[in-house]
C-alpha cells in the first residue's frame, strides 16, 4: 500500500520534511496543526481559545483535502498543551468542533511546541466514502 500525500494551501505548509497528511487506504493520518495562520504563516494571537480554533480550523482544512471531515470521520486525536491548566478551555472549544460520539483522544502536557505554540492538534481519519475521497490543492 503506497503513501499518498495530502496537501491544502487552506492549511500552513508543512514547517519541515513531512506532509500535511498522508492516506494509506481509507485511512489519512494528519500531522499537528499548530495554530499558525495560513495566510501569514504566524501564530495566531490571543489567549488559548483562540490558537485551539485556529489549530481545529487548520486540521479541518486538511480533512476537507483528503475528502474527509471533522463531522464524523475523525477517529481519534491528539491534543499537545504546554500547559494542563488550559486542558477545560481547549475542551470547550473541541466540543465547537465535534459532536457525540467523540473520537478517540489522548492529552499530553509537553514542555514547548513549534513557534511558540501553547496546543496542537493530530489526527487519524477513517474516510467514509473512500471511492469520492479525493486529494485537493
Amino acid at each position: 500500500m503506497s503513501r499518498t500525500p495530502i496537501q491544502t494551501d487552506q492549511a500552513p505548509a508543512a514547517i519541515g520534511p513531512y506532509s500535511q497528511a498522508v492516506r494509506m487506504g481509507d485511512t489519512v493520518f494528519l500531522s499537528g496543526q499548530i495554530p499558525l495562520d495560513p495566510a501569514t504563516g504566524e501564530i495566531v494571537g490571543g489567549d488559548i481559545e483562540a490558537q485551539a480554533r485556529r489549530a481545529f480550523d487548520n486540521l479541518k482544512a486538511v480533512c476537507a483535502a483528503a475528502g474527509g471531515s471533522l463531522d464524523d470521520e475523525v477517529a481519534r486525536l491528539g491534543l499537545y498543551l504546554t500547559d494542563l491548566g488550559d486542558f477545560a478551555k481547549v475542551n470547550a472549544v473541541m466540543a465547537e468542533y465535534f459532536d457525540a460520539p467523540y473520537p478517540a483522544r489522548s492529552t499530553i502536557q509537553v514542555s514547548a511546541l513549534p513557534k511558540g505554540a501553547a496546543f496542537e492538534v493530530d489526527a487519524i481519519l477513517v474516510l467514509a466514502n473512500a471511492s469520492t475521497a479525493h486529494r485537493a490543492g
